[in-house]
Parts: C-alpha cells; structure tokens; sequence
C-alpha cells in the first residue's frame, strides 16, 4: 500500500502544472509550466535502473549505513550519494530520494523553466518567482503554522527534511522535522538523515544545529522537536 501524502495538498500557487510520477517506490510530486509527466517517468525508471544494476553488483552500497567510496566506474548518479553522505556521515542510501528528485528536476529544465519535484519530503526547486514550502512535522503544534521562503536568485536548491517520527524512512532520532538547505538536494537529504539521527529530545536541537554548521555545502538547517524550534543560516520562515 503507498503512503498518502496529504502534505501535498498545501500547494497554493496555481501558476504551475502538478503532477505525480510513480515508478515502483518511488513516488514524485513535480510541479512545472507544463505537464511533463511522460518525460519524468522515462527519466525517474532510468536513474532508478542505474541505481538498481549497480546495487546489483555492489550491494555493500545499497546497505551500508556508513559512509563509503566508490571507484570512478561507478555511475555519477551512485558516486554522488557515496560523496554526499561522506561528508555527513552517513550511508550513500540516506540520499537516494534527494538524488533522483535532483537529477530528474535538472534534466526537466530542459523542457520547463520552472521545476518543483518533490520525493518523499526532499525537494529540488528551479523557480522564477518567490515559493514558500509549507513545514510538516507531525503532531508538533508548528504543523502548517510555518513554511520556509524560497528566493528565486537561491534556486536550484534542495529543501530536505528528516523525521524520526513522521514517514517510513529510516531515522535513529525523534526529531518531528529537521530540514536542510543546500544547493545540493542530495547532500540535504544526507545531511537531514544525519542530524536527524542525533536528535532524541528537545535538548539535543542545539547539538543538531552545531553538527550542521560543520557539514560543508549546507546553507541552513530548521529542527523541530515537539514545541521547541531550532534555526540557523540562509533560511526564511514565514
């Protein structure tokens, strides 16, 4: 059974065309000038084929929770996640759902100059205008009571977030959000994983946010533990 993402449900702009592309588990929400739905589902089955023939014949990576190195015969798409969760700590798999939404929203602007893909929380973002991101975080009381405000002169960017009790994915800490900007969607999603994990109560939001002033490439981080709210760097809330 897929899960539901109601979340989805908050867009307010309606200059954009929405659709959803799903292809085995992965289940991407894109927003563009127009409906490319045909090209992204071609362009999502074949980053997930590359990624599915190299897990084929290195499943150390599909499994590992610690960072690893890949030889130059890796494909681009595995040697980014392998990069990316270097530098958080992290196994290359905590960057896979930013990774396809950042290699399938590049090859989309070749058609639309405008692109939202959203996978799982993680997000690419191509806009022209100001878009602001509704936050999720579960039964926190600052659930769609704020969302981050994204400039155009900062896109492309990656919006990521983690959570160890919202979703299905894979988290070591109980934080309600923690949301990373970057440039790099793929190493927002493997920093998100990697701060997530060290936030187990309230009290920790202080030790996320100094662990990501570390991680070279992330621009700001958001935390969020039940009424507590932690921020730093290049983000906006409104």
């Amino acid at each position: 059974m897929s899960e539901i993402r109601f979340y989805r449900n908050w867009c307010e702009d309606k200059d954009l065309v929405s659709f959803n592309v799903v292809v085995k588990e992965s289940d991407l929400y894109i927003r563009a000038q127009n409906n490319l739905a045909g090209k992204a589902y071609k362009l999502v089955s074949k980053y997930r084929l590359i990624l599915e023939k190299y897990i084929g014949r290195n499943p150390a990576f599909e499994n590992s929770l610690e960072p690893i190195s890949l030889g130059e015969d890796a494909p681009v798409i595995a040697r980014e996640m392998a990069k990316t969760g270097r530098k958080a700590g992290v196994g290359p798999m905590a960057a896979v759902a930013g990774a396809i939404a950042e290699f399938v929203g590049k090859d989309l602007l070749d058609y639309t100059p405008e692109v939202i893909v959203e996978n799982g929380g993680d997000i690419f973002v191509k806009t022209t205008r100001i878009r602001r991101i509704g936050i999720y975080a579960g039964n926190s009381p600052f659930t769609k009571k704020i969302a981050i405000e994204i400039s155009p002169e900062k896109t492309p960017l990656g919006v990521c977030t983690s959570s160890g009790t919202v979703g299905h994915s894979l988290s070591l800490g109980k934080a309600d959000a923690v949301v990373v900007l970057s440039p790099s969607t793929i190493l927002a999603d493997a920093s998100a994983t990697a701060i997530g994990n060290l936030i187990k109560d309230e009290s920790d939001i202080s030790s996320g946010i100094e662990f990501a002033k570390k991680i070279k490439g992330v621009k700001g981080v958001l935390i969020i533990k039940d009424d507590k709210m932690g921020i730093w760097g290049d983000i906006k809330i409104s």
